[in-house]
């Protein structure tokens, strides 16, 4: 392959790495992609996938790694690919607005002028030398000190102000990558996990997601307290909350009660309330009166335990819900005689305490209450690479205002000596914001008219301006 050949190649590379229809491509499947991985819930166990969109579906969702899209070799690629044209057009780019600002034209030429959208030319009854002076303050005064130039007679001034703003939309190209970056470093370094806590129990050890193998996170934290408030009339959970303690070598080092979007935060690990459910079978409080002899015993009893009665009989709960009907918490039970003979079941409703001393029978039985114990479930996150996204954040929110608010203003005055006196010529652009320029530059220009016409500005006089 001759030099030529070579140089079109990597030129060939290059123009397709800077092309703005790769840009336009990329961040539509990047779109696209989002979507899918917004509308399909990601790492979730596969039964989940197969109950709700099918066994052949979830198939098709494996072998595309739609279940766990983000760390696709293809949706990677992507996010590379638009990086490297990210990188490349800033590249391109990057030389022209350098010279632009480092580099810029000091001694304008008539095609300059007739360049700009913002031009005046007036004539003034002083010489070129003199007019420069005052120029230089004035331009110095209303605007910004100037580089004074002279090239074949004329005297040439250039003013600009705020030049950084042309590098704004490189700050954001920068914060871009740095936002990768930094989720990047979420992806290698951390992890998402789970973890359920008994009411009164803690764990030293989280599951990631996907894994048997526990990872320990170096200190303890402990659940106290599980609460869960339902919507009147409804079984549909309205607020639940879990009272968390962080112990370290066995002392409390940080107590918090969390719930959905208040987490809990301990070195560098994320604590969220994610999901909550019974743990083991509640203990009923119960109170049983015995016809024959009156008397009245107060007993706890667990699902399925057989607990002994005055008079040698028993009973045991077979079943409970804590919304019989809309008539609250009830248990269902049966009586066995002395013999062992099951009794047929009833039900009895703790809002009614009276309820069951209708039925007859040898016993009646109040519910005063029961104790249910909870789990709570917890998403435990660790993302070293949170404050690097904040970084690119905070850099895309400074370089898109300065991208889009402000502006890079120039000016140039050229002064011409004439028979007359001077001619002077002011131009003027903005590469934003370009009206409200044109209102600034005519009033500037009609300034300094009133001020050349008004004759020569004493010392004192240019002192009060400045």
């Amino acid at each position: 392959m001759t030099d030529k050949q070579e140089q079109s190649f990597f030129a060939i590379i290059w123009d397709f790495f800077c092309s703005l229809k790769l840009a336009i491509v990329t961040l539509i499947l990047l779109a696209i992609t989002s979507i899918i991985g917004t509308v399909i819930q990601q790492g979730r166990p596969a039964q989940e996938y197969i109950q709700e969109y099918g066994e052949t579906a979830y198939r098709v969702f494996v072998a595309l790694d739609f279940v766990d899209m983000y760390h696709s070799w293809w949706f990677l690629t992507l996010l590379n690919i638009f990086a490297i044209n990210l990188i490349c057009c800033s590249i391109k780019r990057l030389p022209r607005i350098l010279k632009l600002v480092r580099q810029p034209e000091l001694t304008p030429d008539e095609r300059h002028y007739r360049s700009l959208a913002n031009r005046d030319e007036f004539v003034v009854a002083a010489d070129a030398g003199t007019l420069r002076e005052r120029l230089a303050a004035m331009v110095g005064n209303q605007f910004a000190a100037p580089v004074v130039s002279e090239k074949d007679g004329r005297f040439h001034l250039f003013a600009q102000k705020m030049a950084w703003t042309r590098f704004g939309v490189y700050a954001v190209h920068l914060s871009i990558l740095i936002i990768f970056a930094g989720a990047i470093i979420g992806n290698v370094w951390g992890y998402k996990a789970y973890v359920n806590i008994v009411e009164g129990g803690s764990t030293d050890k989280v599951w990631p997601r996907g894994s048997e193998t526990p990872i320990p996170i170096g200190f303890e934290v402990r659940c106290d307290d599980f609460e869960v408030t339902y919507y009147p009339g409804t079984r549909r959970p309205k607020e639940f909350t879990s009272d968390l303690v962080v112990l370290e070598d066995g002392k409390e080092v940080l107590r918090k009660t969390i719930e959905v979007n208040d987490p809990l935060t301990w070195r560098g690990l994320t604590f969220y309330q994610s999901s909550y459910g019974p743990a083991g079978d509640p203990v009923f409080d119960l109170v049983v009166t015995e016809r024959k002899t009156g008397e009245q015993v107060k007993v706890q009893a667990k699902l399925g335990e057989h607990v002994p009665l005055p008079g040698g009989a028993s009973f045991a709960v077979t079943n409970f819900t804590d919304s019989y009907r809309n008539f609250g918490p009830a248990i269902q039970l049966h009586v066995n005689d002395a013999e062992g003979r099951h009794g047929r079941p009833f039900v009895v409703l703790q809002r009614f305490p009276d309820f069951d001393a209708r039925r007859g029978g040898a016993y009646a039985f109040v519910l005063n209450g029961f104790e249910q114990r909870f789990y709570t479930g917890l998403q435990v996150a660790k993302d070293p690479g949170v404050w690097v996204v904040w970084l690119g954040c905070f850099l895309m929110v400074a370089g898109c205002f300065a991208a889009f608010f402000l502006s890079h203003r120039r000016i140039w005055v050229s002064i011409e000596p004439t028979e007359n006196g001077s001619r002077v010529r002011v131009g003027g652009h903005a590469h934003r914001n370009q009206p409200a320029f044109a209102i600034w530059f005519d009033q500037f220009t009609a300034r300094l008219r009133d001020e050349l016409a008004a004759g020569p500005v004493s010392e004192s006089e240019a002192g009060a301006q400045g």
